[in-house]
């Protein structure tokens, strides 16, 4: 297998790119094949379970109807080593800028599972930075008896909970369950019963479960277990950072128009950075990040 590739490569190359940091080092590795149209959902999940990142971003030609500047417009599908995801924001982020390096910087438009994603790739501060704009998003309730059950799998006491932060489910592309910690050191002591958590986000058909800690105004500290893909944690959530900005602005605990902040791997030893940008009059949530190619 090759190791690089551009959009038309008539070989299936593996690039590995590291999003929300400009550091390798740092924020949420991804593998990107930019061109997957050799491979089959089989050949996809080989992939990913191969390169054992929380997700894998596979781009094919897009659907004729989808509209977009030509040659800029994609069908994007992402692997966890254990399933196919509807949505996932690093892998977003990380595709995004390492089709931005081939073919420009500028807009890029992406038909995924969850929705049409739009994408802008622009340079900062001599790296590339994607901002992508989300499907529309929504929340909804979780019940008592599965809250319950969520917090025994994850250990913790619900008086541990931040009381301004209603437990509820929060979807952006895919699903999340957010919870707040009540402080810095909750949030830092995450030992949780893998097992018992993924059969619960199964059933109720989770992505992650994303822990949330305010440190400011519009600064969050967060985390997101990630048994449903086979990692214990994943390192930066980007699906999970736009079902949460959502999530924050419908229960008025940001304003209406705000960009949040969202600091997460850092207890991973792989600290990134998330912007959440919400738009007044707008539903959907833009998050972005940079993101760097692993060497």
């Amino acid at each position: 297998m090759t190791t690089d590739a551009t959009p038309d490569a008539t070989t299936t190359a593996v690039l590995r790119y590291t999003a929300f940091s400009r550091d390798p080092e740092g924020g949420n590795p991804a593998g990107v094949v930019l061109d997957a149209r050799a491979l089959d959902d089989a050949g996809m999940l080989a992939i990913a379970a191969e390169l054992g990142y929380s997700e894998t971003a596979f781009l094919t030609a897009p659907p004729e109807d989808l509209g977009g500047e030509p040659g800029r417009a994609f069908t994007l599908r992402f692997f966890s080593p254990k399933a196919e995801v509807s949505f996932c924001g690093h892998a977003t982020v990380a595709a995004s800028v390492a089709l931005a390096e081939r073919i420009g910087p500028g807009e890029l438009l992406f038909a995924t599972p969850a929705g049409t994603v739009p994408v802008t790739v622009a340079g900062d501060g001599g790296v590339l930075r994607a901002t992508l704009t989300s499907v529309a998003p929504h929340t909804e309730e979780i019940s008592a008896p599965d809250l319950a059950e969520a917090l025994a799998a994850l250990r913790w006491p619900a008086a541990d909970l931040d009381a301004d932060f209603p437990p509820k489910i929060a979807y952006a592309g895919a699903r999340h369950l957010v919870l707040g910690a009540g402080s810095r050191e909750r949030l830092a002591d995450l030992d949780y019963d893998f097992g018992r958590l993924e059969a619960l986000m199964r059933r109720l058909d989770l992505t992650t479960v994303q822990l949330v800690w305010r440190a400011g105004p519009e600064l969050f500290h967060v985390r997101d277990p990630f048994p449903v893909g086979g990692v214990v944690e994943d390192a930066a959530t980007g699906a999970a950072a736009a079902a949460f900005g959502a999530y924050a602005r419908e229960l008025g605990l940001v304003p209406e128009e705000a960009v949040l902040t969202l600091q997460q791997g850092e207890d991973m030893g792989r600290p990134g950075v998330l912007t959440v940008d919400l738009r007044a009059g707008d539903p959907r949530v833009r998050v972005g990040g940079t993101a760097v190619r692993i060497p």
